[in-house]
């Protein structure tokens, strides 16, 4: 799931006790994960070596109607929920301002989105000098992940005559995420 999301919230607390989030695509390989930040944010100012952190990557999620339970019609006992995918990263956090680490790991960033894309797009194709302004623009962060969990909310504890309505209701929800949400319903009703 999060290598299909490709992005996820770090989350750290600054000295001032308050927590601090930014969206990062991100690239996860065994322990580690990799990603990057603009410079201007001032979020990486707060991350000091080894700073304990959390990575919250979110998959698709959507609300859920009661009214798609049959079972709703049989006793009226339904309320309404939220289903969900996430995986939740904790780990300690470390800057790298290395011009080479940040070409490579951009390099390894755009051809892991660029492969199925056609034509596709390589750092290569802008100028060298561009493109090395571009890097001094950005702080790279190394993430060694010592915990995961995965989190799922997807109508399991309803039956299976519910959880049918919820697929039904999510598939004729207008939005992408919704339909994803009754697939991932789908295949643990099916699983």
């Amino acid at each position: 799931m999060v290598r299909s999301v490709g992005a996820a919230e770090l989350i750290t607390v600054g000295p001032d006790g308050y927590p601090t989030a930014t969206l990062l695509p991100i690239l996860w390989q065994d322990d580690m994960v990799t990603a990057h930040m603009a410079r201007a944010n001032p979020h990486w100012r707060q991350i000091t070596p080894d700073s304990p952190a959390l990575l919250l990557c979110s998959g698709p999620q959507a609300y859920v109607s009661p009214n798609w339970y049959p079972s709703k019609a049989e006793h009226g006992k339904a309320v309404p929920t939220w289903n969900y995918t996430s995986v939740h990263l904790s780990g300690l956090a470390r800057l790298n301002h290395d011009v080479d680490w940040l070409r490579a790991h951009v390099t390894q960033l755009v051809d892991r989105h660029e492969s199925e894309r056609h034509p596709r797009w390589s750092v290569t194709d802008a100028p060298s000098d561009y493109i090395t302004a571009q890097l001094r623009a950005i702080v790279g962060l190394e993430f060694r992940v010592c915990r995961a969990e995965g989190k799922a909310k997807l109508s399991q504890n309803r039956s299976d005559d519910d959880r049918c309505g919820v697929i039904e209701g999510l598939r004729a929800e207008p939005s992408a995420e919704a339909r994803a949400v009754a697939d991932a319903v789908a295949s643990v009703a099916s699983g």
